[in-house]
């Protein structure tokens, strides 16, 4: 009676090798009417089998000597879809060292300067900056005023610039040369006419500088002769003469004869001769001192000084350059 366990045998080797060619679907893929009722227990088992500790077989059970091994109860490798889409780590190329621009950010380096501080010393930090930026702002400002013409906060506060500046601080140049002018100068001309009846007549005053203001007020682009002839005149007659009228240098002649020149232009120009002649000119000066602020202190005296000179000849011709 060997035969029929030899066939048993073989026909359960020819089961296993089947069922390690076919696609394992589970681990109970050999279950039907017509599953082999010798083959191992384990093939036997679904998806849903216990495969505890007892679910083994037992250690003191004897396999079939000419049995092979039995199917793995995993899926096939070759068919898992993970084998394919996540291969064998250990096949893959090297990818190389990573390139600079992915490579991990550096981390920055901590806070420097001021920021690297503790908080107190941040505080004694802003308060060294504040301090200097206060005593830089006071220096120039005491600099300014020193070298500034006299104003209000000079008058009052002199002594304080003056402690400030000396002697470290001196300086020898100003900041506006010759200094701005505090008043106000018109100058005005009369004149002594001969009619035509042979009498003469004396003009009143004509205020030859409030005319020239006319003319430029409102004036976008007013002449040269309108804001500087007549003032440069006086300028250049003060100049070359003392206060008693007398000429200091050579240039004395030549300033009254430019003034002289300049009044009667602006006589005939303003038809005051009438037809007449104009015979003598006098000519004088108005200065009033500009109005302090309001908030100043200072006191000023604002009646007017006239400055008078005495008659003046007009020659035949003096408009036409022939006044000697």
């Amino acid at each position: 009676m060997p035969a029929p366990r030899a066939e048993l045998r073989d026909s359960g080797s020819v089961r296993s090798r089947q069922a390690a060619d076919e696609p394992a679907l589970g681990l109970g893929a050999d279950t039907g009417p017509d599953a082999d009722p010798c083959h191992s227990p384990d093939a036997d088992l679904g998806p849903d089998a216990d495969l505890g500790p007892d679910s083994g077989p037992s250690p003191d059970s004897d396999p079939s000597p000419g049995a092979g091994p039995g199917p793995e109860s995993g899926p096939d490798p070759e068919s898992s879809p993970d084998s394919e889409s996540s291969p064998d780590p250990g096949l893959l190329p090297d990818p190389g060292p990573e390139p600079a621009s992915a490579a991990a950010p550096r981390h920055l380096p901590p806070g420097s300067g001021v920021a690297a501080l503790s908080p107190r010393y941040q505080v004694g930090a802003a308060l060294a900056v504040a301090v200097v930026a206060v005593a830089v702002c006071v220096h120039v400002g005491m600099v300014f005023l020193h070298v500034a013409p006299s104003n209000t906060v000079t008058k009052a506060h002199g002594k304080a610039i003056d402690d400030w500046i000396y002697p470290e601080f001196e300086q020898n140049w100003k900041l506006f040369a010759p200094n701005p002018l505090q008043q106000n100068i018109a100058v005005q001309v009369r004149a002594q006419i001969r009619g035509v009846d042979g009498g003469s007549r004396t003009t009143g005053w004509y205020d030859l500088s409030a005319q020239d203001g006319r003319d430029i007020d409102g004036n976008l682009v007013p002449s040269h002769t309108q804001q500087n002839e007549l003032r440069r005149a006086w300028d250049f007659f003060t100049a070359t003469h003392d206060s008693s009228a007398r000429p200091v240098g050579l240039r004395g002649a030549l300033a009254e004869t430019y003034l002289r020149r300049v009044v009667v232009m602006r006589l005939e120009r303003g038809s005051v001769d009438e037809g007449g002649v104009v015979e003598r000119v006098q000519v004088r000066s108005r200065t009033t001192n500009v109005t302090p602020p309001k908030w100043g202190t200072d006191k000023v005296s604002t009646t007017p000084v006239y400055r008078v000179l005495s008659w003046w000849s007009v020659p035949d011709g003096a408009t036409e350059g022939g006044a000697r």
